[in-house]
């Protein structure tokens, strides 16, 4: 089954060329069904780039799912034009009297600051809160992650001594949590960050589980309230190149980045790199939809507290 997203969106081009069904609005409201109501919280600098990274994820389902996009009212995006965010995005002061079967909270790059220091902090704590009851399941990813481990659980966060990036081996710990099912013993999966969460701030909360782990890279996967709240500290949904853009835009800065691990052939910059990650992405977004969403949700929207 298709996503559902709004007219216009650019990147239904995009997922078209790659043969992703997307339907558009118009479409889909002639269709008597109920489909799944995701909502996003893009707090990423390239949106558009981060929409066609979730929604190609998204779209591997056999689920209807209808997609909404919001930002937050107290930051000024530098990087994505106001007419996009006026045409495809709301607030959440917009629809906070929803509720949702499920809801996506992206990274953001400010996770070198204190929680506290983020000035659209107060906003995202408001959102947290509010995912507690109006939403099905949520999924955290990257420094949402760290946000929501912080603002549900008191789980600090802490500075590493050179930014983790790379495309990382993980092992399970869990093997009966519907999150992994279907998934190898050991998988591979993106990490792209400066600070990490630890196991032993995890395992003092017993309302916490840890999922899945990297040796290298640390936790992976957390997770809470039997899965209303999921928090992956990596970035599955990224494309073949973003971490080459990424390692390629902080060399131009003169920031001397590390190599991103286990990507490049040989570490060599120069060579294109080889995506080892995209079959678990599309695996880990279908097991949240199906097990966590779609047979945890009610029927009637309203019922979710």
């Amino acid at each position: 089954m298709p996503i559902k997203i709004q007219d216009g969106l650019p990147a239904a081009d995009v997922l078209n060329s790659e043969n992703i069904f997307v339907m558009s609005e118009t479409r889909a409201v002639a269709q008597d069904i109920r489909p799944l109501k995701i909502v996003i919280l893009n707090l990423m600098p390239l949106k558009k780039t981060t929409e066609v990274h979730l929604l190609r994820l998204l779209s591997n389902s056999a689920l209807q799912i209808e997609v909404e996009l919001i930002h937050t009212a107290t930051h000024n995006s530098k990087n994505t034009a106001q007419e996009h965010l006026s045409v495809f995005y709301k607030t959440f002061n917009q629809i906070k009297k929803n509720k949702y079967d499920g809801m996506i909270i992206t990274g953001a790059p400010v996770e070198t600051l204190d929680f506290e220091q983020v000035h659209y902090w107060p906003e995202i704590r408001e959102i947290l809160k509010w995912t507690e009851t109006n939403v099905t399941s949520t999924l955290h990813i990257c420094w949402a992650a760290q946000a929501g481990l912080y603002f549900h659980y008191g789980i600090p966060k802490h500075p590493v001594e050179n930014k983790i990036s790379g495309v990382f081996e993980h092992s399970i710990l869990k093997s009966k949590e519907p999150i992994i099912r279907g998934f190898d013993d050991r998988f591979l999966a993106p990490h792209s960050r400066y600070t990490e969460i630890r196991r032993e701030d995890i395992e003092k909360n017993r309302k916490l589980d840890i999922i899945s782990e990297s040796e290298e890279a640390g936790i992976y996967i957390v997770s809470a309230r039997g899965g209303r709240q999921i928090f992956v500290t990596g970035h599955s949904e990224y494309d073949p190149l973003t971490l080459k853009d990424e390692y390629d835009r902080d060399t131009k800065k003169g920031l001397n980045p590390v190599i991103p691990k286990n990507y490049f052939p040989g570490d060599d910059p120069k060579k294109h790199p080889v995506v080892s990650w995209r079959s678990h992405a599309h695996l880990l977004f279908a097991n949240w939809l199906n097990y966590y969403v779609y047979q945890m949700t009610p029927y009637y929207l309203s019922d979710i507290h």
